[in-house]
C-alpha cells in the first residue's frame, strides 16, 4: 500500500480479521479496472514494467496508471535471480500502487518447478509407475517449496487426465489410464504442493488440477479434439480424479480444458464450471484458463463472434482468472457499457483474492533469494529425485534372468541407442542443476572395473535434441541412409562386448504438447520411429546378451523388440538422476518393483486397450490377438513373490455395509524386493453395464526375503456403487467378484455378496 495512505490501516489488511470479511471490504474499494486487473496471469501483462532483457526497471513503471498487477511473466532465471525479480515486483504492486494488493505468480509443476536450475523428477507417467503415493507426495512437496522459495504461488499443475489415447502426445503428463490410480496420485500432489491445513504455507503454493475436463482421450487421438462422451461415461471415468482433488485434497483452482463436449467448449461450459464443480463438490477456489483457451471461444470453437464475446461467455460460466489477455482488453468496458453486470466480475474477483488472503501474501509476500539459493536442487532434494527414478523404473521382461548383470562375469559393456549419451527429461522441464546420462551411469558404476564402449546406433531427431527440441515446431527425423554407418558401429561395438545395453524409445519432440497447427506432437502410430527397431534386430543378432532401456513419453508397440531380446526395462522419462537410476537396477543394486500404470498396445488398430473395458468392449480381432503387449499394472521384479490365503470378511454385508479383504504376500525369493498388491472389483451382474473390473486399491509393499505381510483393503460403498439408469448413484445387491494380484491380469478371485436391506 502507498506510503501516503497509512494512516488509517483499511480492514483488508487486518488479518486478525475474517477472510471474507477482509474480501467484501478490498472488493468494495476497489475500481472496474483493477478488479479486471486481479483476472490475469498474462505473460504479458507487466511487459511494460521490464526492460529489453526482462528485468524490472522502476523507472518505466513510474510511468504507467498504477492499477494492481495481475502477474509477471515467466522468463529462465536461476533460483536466486528469479526470488530477487519477484521481490521486485511484488513490492512495486504492494507500495507503489493504489490499494496494495500482491501478485500471485504462476509456474509450472508437472514433475518438479519449470525453472532454471530446478529439482526434476520423473515425468508424471514414471511418478505414477511407482503407485507410492506417499512417495508422490514428498515429490511434489519439494516442487512447491523450491517454487514458493522463488516467490511463485501457483503450480498449474497437476494434469488429471486419464491416458486412453496413447497417440496423444501430451499422454506423459499423466498417470495413467485409471480413475482410481490417477485419483490417488492426484490428490497426492495436490496435497503435496499445497499442504494438508486448509491455508496454504509458506512452503507451499495454489494446486491447480488440468485440463477439466475429458481432455484426454480426443477423438483420433489430436490435442483439443472434442471429448464427446456420455455424461455417464464422463462423471464415472473422467470426473473421478478432479472430484477427489476438490473433496479430499482441497485444491484451491482448477484449469478448464481447450476441448468440447456435446458441442460445449469447456471453457464456455456452465454445466462443468458451476453445476458440477462448484454446486456438486462444493468448489470454493478460482477457474483458470488455459493458455488461450478463452479466445479459442472465437477463432477455434466459433461459438463466440469475438474475443469481447469470449470473454463474457467465459466469465458468465466461471473462469475466473485468465493466462491471456481477452479479459484484461474487454471486460473493464463491458461492465462499464452493462453487457456484463458487476455482481459477476466481483464473483470472480472475490475467488481470486480468497485465495490471496488465505496464502497469507498480503503479510508475508517477500521470499529469501538466498535461501532459494541454498534450497533449489539441494542434496537431499536430488536424493529424492533418485529415490523417485528407482521406484519408477518397470522391468516388462527378464528372459533367462539375464538382469541383473554379474559384475564379476563382465569384462566390457556396449552401450548404444540414441537415448543412451543424452539426458530426455521431457515435456515441460528445464534444465537441470545437476543430470546424468545412462551412459554415464553406467560408467560411474563400472568405474575402471569393467570397459564401457559406446554407440549411438542411429538418431531419432536432427536438429536440437533435449528438453529444449519440445519447443521447436519443426521436427525432423534422421536420414535413413545417413544412419547406416551408426548401424555399422553399434554392430561391431557389440560383437565386442560381453553384454549390451541399447536405449531407445522417444524423445521431447516426437510426443509432447501440440499446441498449434505448426507444433504438432501426437502421432498416427506408436511404433518405434526411423531405425530403431532395425538398430536393435542387429544388435540383438550378434548373440551378445542385450537389454532394452525404453526412454519414452508413452505406450509403444515395439512387438519384435518384446519377442525377440531377452530384457526390457520401461524408464518413461527418469528426470536429472536418469542414468545413476538405470546404472543402480541393471547391477541389481535396486531392485525394480514400478508397475505400467498405461495399457501396451501391439499397434494401434487395438485402440482404446483401457482395461476396464465393458463385457462387449473386445470381440477380438481376424487373424490377431485382441491381449494387449503388456497389461495394465504389470511389472517383473528380481525377486518372486507368492500371494495365499485371500479372504473376504465378512463374505455377506448390506448395501450400505463395509467388507475387509485381506491376502498374505510373501517374498519367496532370495533378494528384498518390492510388490504392488493390486484390488479389482467386478460386479457380475447390474442393471447398468459395468467394466469388467476396476480398481479400488493399491499397496506398494518392501518385502525381505521369506518374509510374508498381510495386506488388507477396506471395501466400502462407495467402491461398490455405480450410476443407475436415472444416473442415481447405487448399490445394488448381488454378488461381486474381488480379485487380487500382481497385475490386471494375474489375479485371484473371492466372492462378496452384497444383499438388499
Amino acid at each position: 500500500m502507498s506510503t501516503t495512505n497509512k494512516e488509517q490501516r483499511p480492514a483488508y489488511h487486518n488479518p486478525q480479521l475474517p477472510v471474507e470479511q477482509r474480501v467484501t471490504d478490498l472488493l468494495d474499494r476497489m475500481t472496474i479496472g483493477e478488479k479486471v486487473a486481479q483476472l490475469q496471469t498474462s505473460f504479458s501483462a507487466i511487459v511494460h514494467l521490464l526492460d529489453e532483457d526482462g528485468n524490472f526497471n522502476p523507472e518505466k513503471a513510474k510511468g504507467r496508471k498504477k492499477e494492481n498487477l495481475g502477474a509477471p511473466p515467466r522468463k529462465r532465471r536461476g533460483p536466486k535471480e528469479m526470488a530477487e525479480f519477484n521481490n521486485a515486483i511484488q513490492k512495486y504492486s504492494l507500495e507503489d500502487t493504489r490499494l496494495g494488493i500482491p501478485f500471485m505468480t504462476v509456474g509450472e509443476a508437472l514433475h518438479g518447478h519449470m525453472a532454471a536450475g530446478g529439482t526434476i523428477f520423473p515425468q508424471a507417467i514414471g511418478l505414477a509407475s511407482t503407485w507410492d503415493v506417499e512417495l508422490v507426495e514428498q515429490v511434489y512437496t519439494v516442487a512447491a517449496a523450491e517454487m514458493r522459495a522463488r516467490g511463485v504461488a501457483q503450480a498449474l499443475t497437476p494434469v488429471l487426465g486419464l491416458a486412453r489415447e496413447p497417440r496423444w502426445g501430451r499422454t506423459e503428463e499423466t498417470y495413467g489410464e485409471d480413475p482410481y490410480l490417477v485419483s490417488r496420485m492426484g490428490v497426492a500432489c495436490v496435497r503435496g504442493l499445497q499442504g494438508r491445513r486448509p491455508t496454504i504455507g509458506r512452503q507451499h503454493v495454489v494446486a491447480t488440477p488440468k485440463h477439466y475436463a475429458v481432455h484426454s482421450q480426443p477423438e483420433a487421438g489430436t490435442n483439443s479434439a472434442p471429448g464427446n462422451y456420455s455424461e455417464r461415461t464422463i462423471r464415472e471415468t473422467f470426473l473421478v480424479p478432479f472430484k477427489a482433488a476438490v473433496t479430499e485434497a482441497g485444491a484451491k483452482s482448477i484449469m478448464a480444458s481447450y476441448n468440447e463436449i456435446d458441442g460445449i467448449p469447456a471453457h464456455a461450459n456452465k454445466w462443468l464450471l458451476h453445476q458440477v464443480l462448484c454446486q456438486e463438490w462444493g468448489f470454493r477456489g478460482f477457474v483458470t484458463s488455459d493458455g488461450g483457451g478463452i479466445g479459442q471461444l472465437a477463432s477455434l470453437h466459433h461459438v463466440a463472434a469475438d474475443r469481447a464475446e469470449a470473454a463474457k461467455m467465459a466469465l458468465e460460466a466461471g473462469i475466473d482468472l485468465e493466462l491471456d489477455s481477452c479479459f484484461a482488453e474487454t471486460l473493464a468496458r463491458q461492465v462499464e457499457e452493462g453487457k456484463i453486470a458487476e455482481a459477476t466480475l466481483d464473483r470472480a474477483v472475490a475467488r481470486v483474492l480468497r485465495v490471496k488472503f488465505e496464502m497469507g501474501l498480503f503479510e508475508n509476500p517477500y521470499v529469501d533469494p538466498d535461501y532459494a539459493e541454498r534450497l533449489v536442487n539441494c542434496a537431499e532434494h536430488r536424493q529424492l529425485a533418485l529415490k523417485a527414478a528407482h521406484k519408477a523404473i518397470v522391468l516388462l521382461k527378464n528372459e533367462g534372468n539375464l538382469l541383473p548383470l554379474e559384475r564379476a562375469k563382465i569384462k566390457s559393456i556396449a552401450v548404444i541407442g540414441p537415448n543412451a549419451a543424452d539426458v530426455h527429461l521431457g515435456g515441460y522441464s528445464a534444465e537441470p542443476e545437476h543430470k546424468v546420462s545412462i551412459l554415464e551411469g553406467i560408467r560411474n558404476k563400472v568405474g575402471e572395473t569393467i570397459e564401457v564402449a559406446y554407440a549411438e546406433g542411429c538418431k531419432i531427431t536432427t536438429g536440437v535434441q533435449g528438453w529444449e527440441s519440445w519447443y521447436v515446431d519443426e521436427v525432423l527425423l534422421s536420414a535413413p541412409e545417413e544412419d547406416t554407418p551408426r548401424i555399422a558401429e553399434a554392430i561391431r561395438v557389440a560383437l565386442a562386448a560381453d553384454v549390451a545395453i541399447v536405449a531407445v524409445g522417444g524423445n521431447e519432440s516426437t510426443c509432447r504438447e501440440a499446441w498449434h497447427e505448426n507444433h504438432l506432437g501426437d502421432r498416427d502410430s506408436l511404433g518405434l520411429l526411423g531405425r530403431q527397431d532395425e538398430l536393435v534386430q542387429a544388435i540383438a543378432e550378434t548373440g551378445t546378451p542385450t537389454v532394452v532401456v525404453l526412454i519414452n513419453g508413452r505406450p509403444l508397440t515395439i512387438n519384435a523388440i518384446a519377442k525377440h531380446v531377452p530384457a526390457i526395462l520401461e524408464g518413461w522419462y527418469l528426470g536429472q538422476e536418469t542414468g545413476t537410476a538405470v546404472a543402480d537396477v541393471l547391477f541389481g543394486d535396486v531392485n525394480p518393483g514400478g508397475k505400467l500404470p498405461i495399457t501396451f498396445p501391439r499397434s494401434v488398430g487395438q485402440l482404446p486397450t483401457y482395461y476396464y473395458q465393458k463385457p462387449s468392449g473386445k470381440r477380438g480381432y481376424l487373424l490377431a490377438s485382441k491381449e494387449p503387449l503388456f497389461p495394465f499394472g504389470h511389472g517383473l521384479s528380481y525377486t518372486t513373490f507368492a500371494y495365499d490365503n485371500l479372504q473376504v470378511s465378512p463374505p455377506r454385508i448390506g448395501v450400505g455395509g463395509q467388507a475387509v479383504v485381506s491376502v498374505d504376500v510373501t517374498n519367496s525369493g532370495e533378494i528384498a524386493g518390492d510388490e504392488v498388491v493390486q484390488l479389482y472389483i467386478r460386479d457380475q451382474v447390474s442393471s447398468v453395464t459395468r467394466p469388467v473390473k476396476e480398481l479400488k486399491g493399491f499397496e506398494r509393499v518392501a518385502l525381505k526375503p521369506g518374509e510374508t505381510k498381510t495386506v488388507t483393503f477396506t471395501i466400502t460403498p462407495e467402491d461398490l456403487s455405480f450410476l443407475d439408469v436415472h444416473m442415481e448413484r447405487i448399490v445394488e445387491p448381488g454378488l461381486f467378484d474381488i480379485m487380487v494380484g500382481t497385475s490386471s491380469v494375474q489375479l485371484d478371485t473371492v466372492v462378496l455378496e452384497v444383499v438388499g436391506k
